[in-house]
C-alpha cells in the first residue's frame, strides 16, 4: 500500500525503536506545549500557574477524548494494512476523521458555553478564576485542531510512518516556544497570551497535517476526509477507541476532584503543586506512552499477520527497554525532586512543596511503565475493555484513599500518597492479566471489519 511499512517482516528490534523514537519524541512535544506555557506562566507568579493549570486537567480531558479517533487509528488502520486490505484501510481512515471532527466540534462548543461554573469548580481567588476563564475559552476554540491532529498522528503511526507526525508537532512546538514570551511578555497578555500562543501552534500544526495528506496524498494514495457514515466501520471504531476515551477522560474527572481537594488543603499552591507535578511526572507516561503506541501500531499488524511469535517478543523487548528508563525516573524524582520542581516554579515555597509531590510519585514510576506498555499489547490485539477495567478501577480508588488518609492527618501528602500506590496497583493488575489471558488472545481470530 503507497506510503506505509509493513511491520509483520525484519528485526523486532529496529522496527520498534525506529516507529517508538518518533512518537515517543511526538509525545514529549505534546507536552513540552504545557510545559513550555507553565515556564513561562512560572515567571508571573503562582496565581498565574494555578489558573492555566486548572485548564490544564480540562485540556487533559480533551486529548481523553480524542483518543478515541487517535487509537481508533492506530489499530482499526493498522490491522486493515496488515491483512492487506487497502479499501478497508481508506474507509476507515475516512472515518476516523469525520468522526474526531463531528465530536471536536461538540466538545469546544460545551467548554466555551459553560467555561465559568466548570471553574468555579476549584473555588479560586476571584482574579484567578476569571483569568482561568479567559484561557479555558480561548483554548477550546482550537480543540477540533488538536482532534484532528491527534487522529491525523494515529493513521501516520498504524502506517508506520511516525516521523510525519513527529516533524509536524515539532513545527508546531517551536512556534509555541517563541510566541509564548513574545505575547506574554512582549505584547503584555500575561496568561492570555500563553493561551493565543497554543491556539495559533495548533493550527499550523492542522494545516501542516492537511497539506500532507490532502494535497500531497502521501498516504494509502489519498482518501476522502469527509465521509456518510457507514455502520460496520462506525462500530468497529468506537469498539476500540471508546474504552480508551473513557478511562483516559473519567481519569480526568478524578484529577479534578483530586485538584479541589488539593486546593482545599493547601490553597494554590496545592493546586499549583498536582497540576505542574503531574506536567513533569509526564516525562516517565510520555515515554512509556511512545514506546505502548509503538507497541500497538507493531501488534496491529502482526496480529492481523498471525505473527504470534513476533507479538511476543515484541512486547518483552518493550518491556525491556521501559523499565530501564523507568528505574532512571525513579532515581531522579526521588532524590532530585526538588531541583526538577524549580526549573518550572521557581518559587521557594512551591517548589518545595513540589519536591514532596516528586519523592512520593517517583516510587510508582517504573509500575507506571508496566501498566502503560501492557496496555500498548491489549490496544493492538483490538482489546481496550481490559486496560478501561484496570484503570478505572484503580483511578477511583484514589477518591476514597485520598479522603482515608487526609481524614488520619497525612494532609496534602495523603492526596500523594493515593495517586503512587494506586499507580502502583495498575501496574501490577495489568501484567498479571495479560499473563493470563494471554494464550487465549494468541488463538482468538481476528474479528475486525476488513471487507
Amino acid at each position: 500500500m503507497q506510503g506505509t511499512k509493513n511491520l509483520t517482516k525484519g528485526p523486532i528490534l529496529k522496527q520498534l525503536f525506529n516507529l517508538a523514537m518518533p512518537i515517543m519524541a511526538t509525545s514529549f512535544i505534546q507536552m513540552a506545549y504545557s510545559l513550555t506555557d507553565m515556564a513561562w506562566v512560572g515567571r508571573i507568579g503562582s496565581e498565574a500557574v494555578a489558573a492555566v493549570g486548572s485548564v490544564g486537567i480540562l485540556t487533559w480531558m480533551s486529548g481523553s477524548i480524542s483518543l478515541l479517533n487517535k487509537v481508533g487509528s492506530e489499530v482499526s488502520v493498522g490491522q486493515a494494512i496488515g491483512s492487506q486490505n487497502e479499501k478497508a484501510a481508506k474507509a476507515f481512515a475516512s472515518h476516523n476523521i469525520t468522526i474526531s471532527l463531528l465530536i471536536s466540534i461538540c466538545w469546544a462548543a460545551l467548554l466555551f458555553s459553560f467555561a465559568r461554573p466548570i471553574i468555579n469548580i476549584y473555588q479560586l481567588k476571584a482574579d484567578i478564576s476569571v483569568n482561568a476563564v479567559e484561557y479555558l475559552r480561548i483554548i477550546s476554540t482550537a480543540l477540533p485542531f488538536v482532534f484532528l491532529s491527534a487522529t491525523f498522528t494515529g493513521i501516520y503511526n498504524a502506517s508506520g510512518r511516525s516521523k510525519t507526525p513527529f516533524v509536524i508537532s515539532g513545527i508546531g512546538l517551536i512556534m509555541n516556544m517563541i510566541f509564548d514570551p513574545l505575547f506574554i511578555f512582549v505584547f503584555h497578555w500575561g496568561t492570555i497570551g500563553a493561551a493565543v500562543a497554543t491556539w495559533v501552534s495548533q493550527a499550523c500544526v492542522f494545516v501542516l497535517f492537511l497539506y500532507q495528506l490532502k494535497y500531497r496524498k502521501t498516504l494509502l494514495g489519498g482518501f476522502p476526509f469527509i465521509t456518510r457514515l457507514q455502520k460496520k466501520y462506525s462500530k468497529q471504531i468506537f469498539k476500540i477507541g471508546l474504552p480508551v476515551a473513557i478511562l483516559n477522560t473519567l481519569f480526568a474527572f478524578v484529577n479534578m476532584f483530586m485538584g479541589r481537594l488539593a486546593s482545599e488543603q493547601g490553597g494554590h499552591i496545592g493546586l499549583m503543586t498536582l497540576t505542574t507535578g503531574g506536567q513533569i511526572e509526564a516525562i516517565t507516561w510520555n515515554t512509556s506512552q511512545g514506546f505502548s503506541t509503538a507497541l500497538g501500531a507493531f501488534i496491529a499488524q502482526n496480529y492481523a499477520a498471525r505473527q504470534n511469535i513476533r507479538i511476543i517478543k515484541a512486547y518483552k523487548t518493550t518491556l525491556w527497554m521501559t523499565s530501564i528508563f523507568g528505574t532512571l525516573c525513579t532515581l531522579l524524582f526521588v532524590f532530585y525532586g526538588k531541583e526538577v520542581f524549580s526549573i518550572f516554579v521557581p518559587e521557594t515555597e512551591a517548589y518545595l512543596a513540589g519536591g514532596v509531590y516528586m519523592r512520593i510519585s517517583g516510587y510508582s514510576q517504573l509500575f507506571m511503565m508496566l501498566e502503560i506498555t501492557t496496555q500498548g499489547m491489549f490496544y493492538g490485539t483490538g482489546r481496550t475493555i481490559p486496560p478501561a477495567i484496570i484503570s478505572i478501577s484503580c483511578n477511583y480508588l484514589r477518591i476514597p484513599l485520598a479522603l482515608l488518609f487526609v481524614s488520619i492527618g497525612m494532609g496534602i501528602s495523603g492526596i500523594w500518597w493515593s495517586i503512587s500506590i494506586t499507580s502502583i496497583m495498575k501496574g501490577i493488575i495489568a501484567s498479571l492479566w495479560f499473563t493470563i489471558i494471554k494464550r487465549k488472545i494468541l488463538t482468538t481470530p481476528l474479528s475486525q471489519v476488513v471487507d
